[in-house]
């Protein structure tokens, strides 16, 4: 599979995961739909990463890691430099590596729409970069 087709599939799966985080936060909150809003982060967060690191590839950029890959999009202008995707990362770290905290679960919650309508903006910019 070349490189841009490897974007494209992972373009198409972040659509759907993204889909299902939304899905998430549209229900009426508690504890069992914020846990799954959390997990369905994680995973657009981890789909979305590799987008970066997929595209700086075919920008001709090479980077290994998210925090790199979010770095490197930054200097190659297809998104703005903006805290709230390393924060976003920092998130993720929280989520995926330390054991669950009631009152951190609450913090990220509320955060999880701002950060699915950044990501979402970012692939925006990326797709018009990608087809033109």
């Amino acid at each position: 599979m070349d490189i841009e087709q490897k974007l494209q599939n992972r373009l198409n799966g972040f659509d759907k995961a993204c889909k299902q985080l939304e899905k998430a936060l549209a229900m009426p909150s508690d504890e069992f739909i914020r846990d799954s809003a959390i997990q369905r982060f994680e995973f657009t967060f981890e789909l979305f990463w590799k987008i970066l690191k997929t595209y700086c590839n075919i920008l001709g950029y090479k980077t290994d890691s998210p925090r790199g890959s979010i770095k490197q999009i930054f200097k190659a202008g297809t998104i703005e430099d903006d805290p709230i995707y390393l924060a976003m990362l920092q998130v993720r770290n929280l989520t995926t590596h330390n054991t669950y905290e009631e009152k951190l679960a609450e913090e990220i919650y509320g955060k999880l729409p701002a950060y699915s309508k950044a990501m979402q903006t970012a692939i925006i910019n990326i797709r018009k970069d990608f087809t033109s």
